[in-house]
């Protein structure tokens, strides 16, 4: 044996403990609240309003729409899919919403029911993209991407040629004061908006580490042709998923409407990266069968606390894009890493 090789061979096995280390600490539940206290501290200096409460009350007023919808993504991301309509569902869910409340001839105008029923047209709205998605995906057998990216460009579309038929004006607005309230009122202190996505992140939370389904989403997202041997209904769990993506894009077209107090066609537009990117960025795999709600918390808070301090310091928003796009690319990156780790340990 020559001598090179006598001593190369026992390197090999001290790589590997120092490998699993890092892959332990990149799947750290909290990696992402770390790095989020990292980066307030790192910033400060520069921007010491970023601890102001005005500036905290903006970021949690921001991250609670993006939240929502990044919670439905998430379901979404763990069976290794990928929801690519949240955008349009936003858009088609507000301007449906706004038609049947609003004050110039609704389909409700001045109804006591006018409020309950747009908030359920809104729903009926993320729920049947959710199921044009998902039958997509299960009876034909048609990659997410291409499905999503279909019905995205569809009813985005849709929304404005609704506009049309409904308004004047490139929106429609002359929304009641009961539902514009919610953007602002409060409960015990507790912001609506706050209470509400709260609780849908409880609720995501359970169905996913404490429920039989939520079992039956990991097992899919890892191997959908060994969930199907062990009994899981493949079909069922991945069109559950997209309904759930639909309808928590849904809830967010009702916060946008309520802030914006006016049903758009572009609400929401430009959240789509920023909601993928949220999701990667807190931990969840785009290979799927690895994510949690927290997870996806922290990275959705992290990716606002760049945006807010960047706006702060004055960057112009194509720098902002830069910087988010390179944060946003290099949690995929990590990702990918992570996966390789895992997969070869």
């Amino acid at each position: 044996m020559s001598p090179s090789a006598s001593t190369d061979t026992p390197a090999a096995p001290a790589d590997r403990p120092r490998a699993l280390r890092l892959a332990k600490l990149l799947l750290s539940e909290y990696f992402v609240l770390v790095l989020c206290v990292v980066y307030v501290a790192a910033i400060y200096p520069f921007v010491p309003e970023i601890l102001t409460w005005q500036v905290a009350s903006n970021i949690l007023g921001d991250m609670m729409p993006l939240l929502v919808v990044a919670i439905g993504q998430t379901f979404v991301l763990i069976i290794a899919g990928i929801d690519l309509s949240i955008t349009a569902i936003i858009s088609m869910a507000a301007v449906v919403g706004a038609s049947v409340m609003t004050g110039t001839n609704g389909y409700l105008s001045g109804s006591a029911v006018a409020v309950p029923a747009a908030i359920l047209a809104m729903l009926a709205v993320g729920v049947a993209v959710g199921a044009i998605n998902g039958l997509s995906v299960v009876r034909l057998n048609m990659p997410s991407f291409i499905v999503t990216l279909a019905t995205r460009m569809f009813f985005a579309g849709l929304a404005i040629w609704y506009v049309t038929f409904h308004s004047t004006s490139s929106s429609i607005a002359d929304l009641p004061a009961s539902f514009t309230a919610f953007a602002t009122g409060s409960v015990l202190g507790v912001p609506y908006t706050v209470a509400l996505a709260f609780a849908i992140g409880v609720a995501a939370h359970v169905l996913l580490s404490r429920t039989q389904f939520g079992r039956w989403v990991y097992a899919v997202g890892a191997n959908p042709a060994a969930a199907r041997i062990s009994g899981v209904p493949v079909g069922r769990t991945i069109m559950l998923t997209f309904l759930i993506s639909g309808a928590c894009a849904s809830v967010a077209a009702m916060m946008y409407a309520s802030r914006m107090q006016t049903g758009s066609p572009i609400a929401g537009e430009n959240i789509l990266l920023d909601v993928i990117g949220a999701v990667v960025i807190g931990g969840t795999s785009l290979f799927g069968g690895k994510g949690k709600i927290v997870w996806t918390v922290f990275g959705v808070l992290f990716l606002l606390l760049i945006d807010t301090s960047m706006k702060l310091l004055g960057s112009s928003l194509f720098m902002i894009y830069i910087i988010k796009g390179g944060v946003i690319l290099l949690a995929a990156t990590v990702d990918t890493f992570r996966h390789h780790l895992l997969v070869n340990r």
